[in-house]
């Protein structure tokens, strides 16, 4: 028998692994062709400037505005597509109304079916963009965030606890619409 350093290869093993190796090679070079850096609805980064209104709270469920509020100026800041402006020289004015705050059963204990464990809870806005210059509308859509709450001993705590995170997700939401420009 051959030792392994006098041992030859079939040219169809060969073959094989050339080929092997060219198609990951390939698959790597073109995994990221579609890529790119900056903003993604074709705009410049920071060419245009925003402004956040505060948002006006139509529930009973208080501090709703001003979370959803910081939490879409953050938001917009983080993508770094629209300048963040704090006067009155915005290129686009946002302005919205939280509509609906709402609780729904996500699952029970285990021991009990009648006790609730975990909720999902959903906030809705009525959320406005227009260009300062015109007054047109490029933006009128009813947006929706939700994050699941562990309902524990105390539900209103853990809702307080979980208002950034529903604030974060609606804010998400919302900054998605006016970044990519699905308006």
């Amino acid at each position: 028998m051959p030792s392994r350093a006098e041992y030859k290869w079939p040219a169809s093993n060969a073959r094989f692994s050339f080929v092997l190796w060219a198609w990951c090679a390939a698959l790597l070079l073109t995994g990221c062709a579609g890529y790119r850096l900056g903003p993604t609805g074709g705009q410049t980064a920071g060419a245009k400037s925003i402004q956040v209104s505060p948002f006006v709270n139509q529930t009973l469920e208080p501090r709703l505005g001003e979370a959803v509020t910081a939490a879409l100026r953050k938001s917009l800041q983080r993508d770094g597509t629209y300048r963040l402006a704090t006067r009155s020289d915005a290129d686009l004015i946002v302005t919205g109304e939280i509509t609906r705050y709402n609780r729904f059963e996500l699952s029970y204990q285990a021991t009990d079916i009648l006790t609730v464990r975990d909720y999902r809870i959903f906030l809705t806005a009525h959320v406005t963009a227009r260009e300062r210059s015109t007054g047109a509308v490029v933006l009128d859509r009813v947006v929706t965030g939700y994050t699941p709450v562990r309902a524990g001993s105390d539900l209103a705590s853990s809702e307080r606890q979980a208002l950034p995170l529903l604030a974060q997700d609606l804010a998400k939401n919302v900054s998605a619409l006016l970044v990519d420009g699905t308006w």
